[in-house]
């Protein structure tokens, strides 16, 4: 990239240096205690997109050349899907954003960035990163579009370009999209740290309440998936004093109510959750609660929904590969749960599609091959319980007990919580292969 300054044309370990000199500029101002991806939008905010998206739709009912209009219309629609877990408005987004090209076809990097974060909700990545370089020849001082070539970029797996390009990012416009980002980046690569601090930083410039809502959940489950009860439930009682019924925080007060052991209140959050928002997330992990709690019913009704769930998806335009691939893992069909991870990974390879192959493998009783993909999994250096643990089950399947034994004890000292299921399957395998918890 020719606007890339030195500073980031380096490896990409020097460009998480980089970024990480931008946030400890401002590390002094506020030290309050998984991924980004789209947006998590407040129970609040789709009001205001509503809003939005009936102005659109009002002024072009009047003048229908417009292509700006489209290009925005087309934008509300793709974050009222994420902010509704609605995957039907992906064709209306599509619709507008395509009409918008048709009537400005040169030149229009609005509509085209819309196009590539269609994309990436849709998990198509390969053509969310086409339309993200196109939009950048037009805009390329637009953060926006580098937003959405870093997401692109991370599920791909190409952590070099995503790393150039949030670091693009973060000089244009730091803020709550840029440091949430970055936060996912230092994850990635293991910096915890690195990542609390960025959500520091999106913490102390969020002023809408849906950003609140987000970044504490972001810092919620960070602590979470670390082993911090106490500084998720925080975070999570934090936010939903500011917005009482947003779905991410009732999923994670939840989740900690269930790693408590308080199975009867957890289970009841997750049922009133997933009225308020049945998407496949929050519909799996209550699955595995019913599941560990011995409700073995009411888990396969939870599983019926979720198939009717990606069936809306996928007629939507939408990629559910890996989320299909996990939830036939939890349902014991370890060959589709193989299949579809292999044709996820056959489209792109971050470390979390290598984890899901490496898994599925296993179960096939393929464990030479698995541990390849573990190798895949673990390369950036992600700190993650559930990849320990597929690890040490992987090498206690290859009879190489001592490592998995290390394997199984780091999952467990990174969080002990970290499955309703996988847990206690981590200790019992623990104790069978002559470990000490």
């Amino acid at each position: 990239m020719s606007d890339t300054p030195p500073s980031v044309r380096r490896g990409p370990r020097a460009r998480i240096a980089a970024v990480a000199g931008l946030l400890a500029l401002g590390a002094a101002v506020l030290l309050d205690p998984g991924p980004p991806g789209p947006a998590v939008v407040a129970a609040g905010a789709p009001s205001a997109l509503d809003r939005a998206i009936t102005t659109a739709r009002d002024k072009l009912a009047k003048r229908d050349h417009d292509p700006r209009t489209w290009a925005e219309l087309g934008a509300a629609y793709v974050e009222a899907a994420r902010a509704k877990a609605d995957p039907t408005y992906y064709p209306k987004a599509e619709e507008a954003l395509r009409k918008s090209v048709a009537q400005q076809p040169d030149g229009n990097g609005t509509a085209l960035a819309g196009l590539g974060a269609l994309a990436n909700a849709r998990h198509d990545f390969a053509a969310a990163r086409d339309w993200g370089l196109q939009a950048r020849d037009v805009l390329p001082d637009s953060a926006a579009v580098y937003g959405v070539l870093t997401d692109a970029y991370t599920q791909l797996g190409d952590t070099e370009a995503a790393t150039t390009a949030l670091q693009r990012m973060l000089d244009l416009k730091p803020g709550v999209s840029s440091f949430t980002r970055a936060a996912y980046e230092f994850e990635l690569h293991g910096r915890v740290e690195d990542a609390r601090h960025a959500l520091d930083r999106a913490l102390a410039d969020a002023v809408d309440p849906g950003d609140v809502v987000f970044c504490r959940h972001l810092l919620g489950k960070l602590a979470f998936d670390n082993g911090d009860l106490d500084t998720a439930q925080r975070h999570f009682d934090a936010g939903l004093r500011a917005v009482p019924d947003a779905a991410p925080l009732l999923q994670g007060r939840a989740t900690v109510l269930a790693a408590r052991g308080r199975t009867g209140e957890a289970l009841a959050g997750f049922e009133d959750l997933v009225s308020r928002q049945p998407n496949l997330d929050n519909l799996q992990e209550y699955a595995l609660l019913l599941t560990s709690a011995g409700a073995p019913e009411p888990a396969a009704r939870q599983y019926a929904v979720i198939e009717r769930q990606q069936r809306v998806d996928a007629e939507a335009g939408a990629n559910i590969d890996l989320e299909a691939s996990l939830v036939a893992v939890d349902r014991g069909n370890a060959r589709q749960a193989l299949e579809l991870a292999q044709a996820e990974w056959a489209r792109r390879q971050p470390v979390f599609v290598a984890d899901a192959v490496a898994w599925a493998l296993h179960l096939n009783g393929r464990d030479a091959e698995a541990l390849t993909y573990a190798g895949r999994a673990a390369s950036t250096g992600w700190r993650s319980a559930a990849v320990a643990y597929h690890r040490g089950m992987i090498l206690a399947g290859l009879g190489r007990t001592a490592e998995a034994v290390a394997a199984l004890t780091e999952a467990l000292r990174i969080n002990p919580h970290f499955s309703a299921t996988g847990a206690p399957a981590a200790r019992a395998a623990l104790a069978k292969l002559g470990g000490t918890r």
